[in-house]
């Protein structure tokens, strides 16, 4: 595994380790044990409800209703990727997921891309794929290269998962207005609480003062706060208490 480092639009560097190819693997073999258990599932209730024997009537109108049944495992992984914020559910059991490597949330068409040009990767004997895996720096499949993602894992502490949202008492009164606060974005706030939590535990206080002088710079202030981390603290209370009500 390697680090990711991903510098977002507030000119901030997010840090990931990407996920390993084992890991991917482990999430593609569970991924294909739901689709047996879907193809078993859907073999066994068409057998009871229409009468036939699944190893032997497997012919003429039958062959159509089971290709018809079988279309949610061709659109399975674009589906779930693009429904579940880059997770599938076996990616989601082995806790990785898709994400931009430019900062930005992963949208439908990089989950297509990566979709298609599965025929290329997985489909035509995993050999693309897995030699991508190997030879590139984080784990990216051909997929990847071309859509702009990588596949990083969640079990780190500070990861792209984690909430916005901080532990505001009833009666707490915000400091700054709406307005101010509404120049930011979910993904904006999600960005600045990971970094803080980053420089608060590698005792950096240089991040620290780039998050507080980024926030300054958006809301076009001067830190009205005796601390820089005041006002970061500030800004993400302020948010919650005007989004998370």
């Amino acid at each position: 595994m390697s680090n990711l480092n991903i510098i977002t639009t507030q000119n901030i560097k997010l840090f990931f380790t990407t996920a390993s190819v084992g890991e991917r693997m482990l999430a593609y073999g569970i991924d294909l044990l739901i689709k047996a258990a879907y193809v078993i599932v859907v073999l066994i209730i068409l057998s009871q409800l229409l009468q036939f024997d699944i190893y032997t009537d497997l012919e003429g109108p039958m062959i159509v209703i089971l290709v018809l049944l079988a279309t949610p495992l061709m659109f399975y992984t674009l589906v779930c990727e693009s429904t579940m914020e880059g997770q599938t559910f076996g990616k989601k059991i082995v806790k990785i997921k898709v994400v931009k490597i430019d900062g930005y949330q992963a949208g439908f068409l990089d989950y297509f891309i990566r979709w298609i040009f599965a025929i290329v990767d997985i489909q035509m004997g995993y050999a693309p794929g897995l030699i991508s895996m190997i030879s590139t720096k984080h784990t990216r499949r051909l997929g990847d290269l071309v859509a702009g993602t990588a596949v990083i894992s969640e079990k780190s502490k500070y990861n792209i998962s984690h909430t916005i949202l901080m532990d505001v008492k009833d009666d707490y009164k915000p400091y700054f207005s709406r307005n101010q606060v509404v120049l930011f974005s979910d993904n904006d706030v999600r960005i600045i609480k990971e970094n803080t939590l980053l420089a608060v535990k590698q005792k950096n206080p240089t991040l620290i003062s780039k998050i507080s002088n980024k926030i300054c710079s958006v809301m076009k202030i001067d830190n009205p706060f005796a601390h820089e981390r005041e006002l970061i603290d500030t800004l993400l209370s302020d948010y919650d208490y005007y989004t998370g009500k």
